[in-house]
C-alpha cells in the first residue's frame, strides 16, 4: 500500500490531520508518541510582544526511543486568538513529516536541555494572541508529545462557570451563575448578544453574576486591568426546543431532495444521533436561527430530522447549513457540490464560470440547491461497457494531465486517448477533497464533485463523450477514510479549542475513534456501522445514476477491517474475514444498483483473500477485479537488470483466480516511473547504455509488447506512453524529496513530449498492439504462459517468452508468440513455436516460414517480436475478407440526407457513426446478417467515419456528406 498522505494544498493546515502524514515509499504505521512532559517559560506571565524563552528539560525527551540523532527535535506550534479560538498554525512548522529547521529546539549539552527563545507576534504571524499550543516532535513525526498549552498576556481571565467556549442549555426564566477569576484587579462587563447586561467599577480578581436567561444569547465577559489591557471570554446559552415527532414524506430521504410534483418545494433530511434539535439556516431566512425552520424529528426513526422548505424560486440558487443544538454548523454529508471558503477563491473563472459567492460568515462548506433544473441531454443512453477482461485502462490525475486542469481541457484530448486505443479512463478522486490542488485522496463529501476541475454539466459531457468513443469511465473513491472537514466527522467531534476541527468522539456513528488498522490516514471509517455503509451505498447510486460512470477503483480496502490496530501491520496485511464479508456486502449493494458495472480494489493483499473477492459470484457474470503490481519486476527488465525480474504473476491463474480478474499494471499513480529508474539507474554494457534516453525509450517499446499481449484487464499511468521521466517524488522546484511525493508535476502535452518523435514512437507502438489486442478474440484467451527471466532456457536471463492460444478457434490468428531480449546484448533467443509453419510478425506484416519450432532468434538488446500464426492475412481489411464481412455506402457523397449501407456476413452487427473529432453521432444496431440499411444521414456536411462492429469482424468505411 503507498502512501496518499501529504495530499492537499489549502489554505489551512489541520493539526488532527497533519499529525497523521507520513512521507515515504511505503505507508509506514506512524507509531505516535504522546507523551506528558514538563516544560518552563521565562518570563511568565507575559504579553505577545514580550520576548520568551521555552525550555524542556532532556530526560523530557528519549532520543533513543525516538531514533533521532544529533538531538534534533522540533517545536510544532499554534496560536489561538483572545477568545482562544481562531486556531493557526506557526508559519515555520513546515510539513508534519518534514519540520522547518526554524523550528529546531537548541540543545544545550551542559544543562541537558532543550530551548527556543521568540518573540509570539513575530514567530507566530499575527496579533491578538490569547494562547499559544505546542508540542515538541522528531522531524518526521513519527513521534511526538502530548499537546501543551500556555496563556498569553499579563492579564489572565478564566471563565469558571460555565467554561470558556462551552454551551449550557437553560430554560426561558431561570437563571445561571457566571463566576470568573483573574489574576490581577480588574474590572468586568458582561454582554448577551452584544448588548451589556452587567458590569462593575470596583477592581477585583474576582466576579459573579447570576444572568436570566430569556432566549438563546452568545455570552462574553470582558476584563480590563488598571494598565487598560483587555482580555475576554466566551460562552454561549441556549433555551431547548420542544420538536414535533412526524412521519418523513416517503419523497424525502437523507440530502437533498426535490418536491417530485412541486418545483418550488425541497425537502432535507439529517441523520443526527446523540443531536436534540437541528436547525436549518440559509440564505432563505438570512442565515439566522428561526424555529421556523426548525427540523422535525421521524416517528419511525427519531434519529432522523427532516424539514420541507416550500415557496422557493425556481432555477435560483440556494445555500444552507444545518445548525445542531451543540452548535455544530455542518453542509448536508449528501451535497452533489458544496461551496468553500478555504478552497473557492483560487478556482478560475475559465474552469468553474459564475461560480457562487461563498456566503460571509458560515466559516465551514455550505450546501447548494436549485429546484426547477434542466437535466443533462446524455447523448449515449445504452453504453455497451467493454468486457471486464479486455479492459485497457488509463489511469489519470487531471490535475497533472493538462495545463488548465480542467473537463474542458480533458475533453480536448479525447482524440489523443482514443488514439492510444485504450478502452477505459480511470480519474484520481474528482469528489470534493481539502483544496484545489491534489491527488483527491483527501476526501471531505464524497458524494459532491470538486469544483476544482469544473461544473457538474462538463463533467457530464466528458463521460458522454468518453461513451460516444467506446471509452468507459471508472472513478478513484477512498470510503477508508474522510478528513476533518467532512460532516460526518464535524458533528461528532472533540473540538476543546472551538476551531470547528477535532477528534472523533466516542458517539461517531461513522468512525473509529482508534482506527482499526495499520494504514490509517485522516478518519477511519467503522465499515460495521450501518450509518456508514448508508453513506457508501448513497454515494456509490450518486455517480452510477447521475453522472453514469462505469465502475470504482476502491482506494486501500485493507483498511475495511474492524479486526487490527494501528500498531499492527501484519494483522492488516493478513488475510481478514470480517473484511472479505463487508466487501462483498458492498460488491452485492454496487451490483444491485447497477450488475455491469467495474469494481476493482486496490489490496495488494494475500492470494486467500483477493480469491475471495475475484471469484465472488463469476457464474453470474460478476467477480471483483484486484490491483495487480507488477512495476518492480518490470522495471528490472527495463533497467537491464535480472534480480527479482520475473512477472509471471500477471498471469490470473497464479493468483488462484477463477477469471482474469488481476489488473495488471508497471506503473500506477502510487508507484515510480519506469522511465525515471531506466535513465538514472539503467544499466550499462560497452557503449550499450540504457542511461541514454533514446535507448530507454525503445525499451518502453519492448515493455509494452510484454504486457499488453497478456491477455486479461490491464493499466497504464498517464504518459507512460510517451516515455515520462520525471520521479514521482520531483518537486516543483526540480529537487527530489520523498515529501514531494504528491506535488504538481510538468505537463507532458506542455512538454511537447506527444510531438516529439521518438517518444511519439512509443505512443504509436502501444497504439499498435492494444489495437490488435482489441481486434483479435485469441486476446481473450484463458489460456495463455508467461516465461519471464527463465533461468533453465536462458542463462544470461532477461529473456521474456509470452504464448497465447485458444484451440477452439477455427478462423484466423489462434496463437501467438512473443519474444523479448531485455538484456543488454544481443541474444540468440530459442522461440519454442508451437508447431512449424507460416508465422507473421504482427508488427510489420512480414511473414516468415518457420521450419524448426526452435531454430534461435536474433534479438537486438531490448528488441521484440509478436508473431501470430498466418492464416493469409492479419490486417484488419484481410481478416474481414477471410470473415467474408464487408460494408459498403452507396452514392457516397451523401447529398440528399440518405444513405444506403450495405452489409455481408454480420452477427450482432452494430453500426456507429464518427465524426473526424472522435463524437459519435449515431449508433444503431443490424439485423440479419446480410442486408441494406437506410441511413438517415442528416449531419452537417463533413467527413465521417462509419463503424461495423460484428463478432466476425470489424469494418471501416469513410463517408463524405454533402
Amino acid at each position: 500500500m503507498k502512501n496518499k498522505l501529504s495530499l492537499f494544498n489549502c489554505t489551512k493546515k489541520i493539526r488532527n490531520d497533519m499529525r497523521k502524514f507520513y512521507s515515504g515509499l511505503l505507508l509506514l504505521m506512524v507509531a505516535f508518541t504522546f507523551g506528558q512532559i514538563s516544560y518552563t517559560i521565562a518570563p511568565n506571565p507575559f504579553n505577545e510582544t514580550n520576548a520568551v524563552t521555552l525550555t524542556v528539560p532532556g530526560n523530557q525527551i528519549d532520543e533513543a526511543a525516538w531514533g533521532v540523532s544529533n538531538n534534533a527535535i522540533y517545536i510544532w506550534s499554534w496560536s489561538l486568538d483572545t477568545n482562544y479560538q481562531n486556531s493557526q498554525d506557526c508559519p515555520t512548522n513546515g510539513s508534519w513529516n518534514s519540520s522547518n529547521e526554524l523550528n529546531r529546539l537548541n540543545y544545550n549539552a551542559a544543562t541537558d536541555t532543550y530551548s527556543l527563545s521568540f518573540t509570539p507576534t513575530a514567530f507566530y504571524g499575527r496579533t491578538g494572541i490569547g494562547r499559544l499550543g505546542f508540542l515538541l516532535k522528531d522531524k518526521t513525526g513519527a513521534h511526538q508529545t502530548s499537546d501543551n498549552y500556555v496563556n498569553v498576556g499579563v492579564l489572565n481571565l478564566t471563565l469558571t462557570n460555565p467554561a470558556a467556549n462551552s454551551l449550557t442549555a437553560v430554560n426561558t426564566g431561570n437563571s445561571i451563575n457566571i463566576t470568573a477569576t483573574t489574576n490581577v484587579n480588574a474590572t468586568f462587563q458582561l454582554k448577551a448578544n452584544g448588548t451589556v447586561v452587567n458590569s462593575t467599577s470596583t477592581p477585583a480578581t474576582s466576579y459573579a453574576y447570576s444572568y436570566t436567561v430569556t432566549q438563546d444569547a452568545n455570552m462574553e465577559l470582558i476584563a480590563t486591568d488598571a494598565n487598560s489591557t483587555v482580555k475576554n471570554s466566551t460562552f454561549t446559552l441556549q433555551v431547548p426546543r420542544n420538536v414535533v415527532s412526524q412521519a418523513i414524506p416517503g419523497w424525502i430521504r437523507q440530502g437533498i431532495n426535490y418536491s417530485p410534483t412541486d418545483n418550488t418545494k425541497v425537502g432535507l433530511a439529517l441523520y443526527a444521533p446523540f443531536k436534540n434539535f437541528v436547525h436549518v439556516i440559509g440564505s432563505f431566512n438570512n442565515w439566522t436561527v428561526n424555529d421556523a425552520y426548525l427540523m422535525k424529528r421521524d416517528t419511525a426513526n427519531p434519529d432522523l430530522y427532516w424539514i420541507e422548505l416550500s415557496g422557493l424560486t425556481p432555477q435560483q440558487l440556494y445555500t444552507f447549513q444545518y445548525r445542531t443544538n451543540d452548535l455544530r454548523k455542518v453542509a448536508d454529508p449528501y451535497s452533489p457540490q458544496i461551496l468553500s471558503s478555504y478552497d473557492d477563491q483560487y478556482i478560475a473563472a475559465s474552469t468553474y464560470p459564475n461560480l457562487p459567492a461563498f456566503p460571509a460568515g458560515q466559516g465551514f462548506e455550505v450546501s447548494m440547491f436549485k429546484t426547477g433544473q434542466t437535466p443533462y441531454n446524455w447523448q449515449i443512453t445504452n453504453f455497451q461497457r467493454p468486457a471486464k477482461e479486455n479492459l485497457v485502462v488509463y489511469e489519470l490525475l487531471l490535475r497533472d494531465f493538462t495545463q488548465e486542469k480542467n473537463w474542458q481541457s480533458l475533453i480536448n484530448k479525447i482524440v489523443y486517448l482514443k488514439g492510444l486505443n485504450i478502452n477505459a479512463i480511470e480519474l484520481m478522486p474528482i469528489m470534493e477533497f481539502e483544496g484545489n490542488l491534489s491527488w483527491g485522496y483527501n476526501t471531505s463529501f464524497h458524494y459532491a464533485l470538486d469544483k476544482a476541475y469544473g461544473t457538474p454539466e462538463k463533467f457530464k459531457e466528458f463521460v458522454d463523450l468518453c461513451h460516444q468513443n467506446g471509452i468507459a469511465v471508472i472513478l478513484d473513491v477512498a470510503f477508508n477514510h474522510a478528513t476533518g472537514r467532512s460532516p460526518l466527522a464535524r458533528l461528532w467531534n472533540i473540538d476543546p479549542d472551538g476551531d470547528g476541527y477535532g477528534d472523533i468522539a466516542a458517539n461517531n456513528p461513522y468512525f473509529n475513534q482508534v482506527p482499526k488498522h495499520s494504514y490509517n490516514v485522516f478518519n477511519d471509517f467503522n465499515h460495521t456501522s450501518a450509518s456508514t455503509k448508508y453513506y457508501v451505498e448513497r454515494c456509490l447510486q450518486q455517480w452510477l445514476t447521475e453522472y453514469r460512470i462505469d465502475g470504482f477503483r476502491w482506494d486501500l480496502t485493507k483498511g475495511f477491517t474492524q479486526s487490527c490496530s494501528e500498531n499492527d501491520e501484519s494483522c492488516t496485511n493478513a488475510y481478514q474475514q470480517d473484511r472479505v464479508d463487508i466487501l462483498k456486502y458492498y460488491a452485492d449493494r454496487q451490483w444491485a444498483l447497477d450488475p455491469n458495472s467495474y469494481m476493482i480494489f486496490e489490496h495488494l493483499g494475500t492470494d486467500a483473500e483477493e480469491q475471495q473477492w475475484a471469484n465472488y459470484r463469476v457464474a453470474e457474470g460478476k467477480g471483483v477485479m484486484l490491483w495487480n503490481n507488477q512495476n518492480g519486476s518490470y522495471n528490472q527488465n527495463t533497467m537491464g537488470y535480472k534480480d527479482n525480474s520475473n512477472y509471471d504473476r500477471m498471469n490470473h491463474a497464479l493468483h488462484g483466480f477463477t477469471n482474469m480478474s488481476a489488473v495488471g499494471y508497471g506503473e500506477s499513480h502510487d508507484e515510480e516511473r519506469l522511465m525515471f529508474k531506466n535513465l538514472a539507474y539503467g544499466a550499462i554494457n560497452g557503449s550499450y547504455d540504457v542511461k541514454n534516453l533514446n535507448t530507454a525509450l525503445e525499451r518502453m517499446k519492448t515493455f509494452g509488447a510484454t504486457f499488453f499481449t497478456i491477455p486479461g484487464p490491464k493499466m497504464i499511468w498517464q504518459f507512460g506512453e510517451l516515455g515520462y521521466e520525471f520521479s514521482i517524488n520531483r518537486c516543483q522546484d526540480g529537487t527530489i524529496n520523498n515529501g514531494c511525493r504528491t506535488d504538481q508535476k510538468p505537463v507532458a502535452f506542455t512538454l511537447n513530449y506527444d510531438t516529439n518523435t521518438n517518444r511519439k514512437a512509443v505512443y504509436d507502438t502501444w497504439a499498435k498492439i492494444i489495437n490488435f489486442r482489441n481486434q483479435y478474440p485469441v486476446f481473450r484467451s484463458k489460456t495463455y504462459s508467461i516465461e519471464s527471466n527463465n533461468l533453465a532456457n536462458d542463462p544470461n536471463g532477461l529473456i521474456t517468452r509470452i504464448y497465447v492460444y485458444d484451440n477452439l478457434l477455427t478462423l484466423g490468428m489462434k496463437n501467438v508468440v512473443v519474444l523479448a531480449n531485455y538484456s543488454t546484448a544481443v541474444q540468440n533467443v530459442v522461440p519454442y513455436f508451437p508447431y512449424a509453419g507460416q508465422w507473421q510478425n504482427l508488427m510489420d506484416n512480414s511473414v516468415t516460414n518457420i521450419t524448426s519450432t526452435t531454430a534461435p532468434i536474433s534479438l537486438q538488446p531490448g528488441e521484440f517480436r509478436i508473431f501470430g500464426n498466418y492464416a493469409g492475412s492479419l490486417s484488419t481489411s484481410d481478416v474481414n475478407a477471410e470473415n467474408k464481412l464487408s460494408l459498403q455506402i452507396a452514392d457516397n457523397p451523401v447529398k440528399n440526407g440518405m444513405a444506403q449501407l450495405i452489409y455481408h456476413k454480420v452477427k450482432n452487427g452494430e453500426i456507429q457513426i464518427y465524426d473526424l473529432s472522435g463524437r459519435r453521432m449515431d449508433v444503431f444496431r443490424l439485423s440479419g446478417e446480410n442486408g441494406i440499411y437506410e441511413l438517415k444521414a442528416n449531419y452537417p456536411a463533413g467527413t465521417y467515419l462509419v463503424h461495423l462492429k460484428s463478432d466476425t469482424g470489424v469494418a471501416v468505411q469513410k463517408m463524405i456528406v454533402k
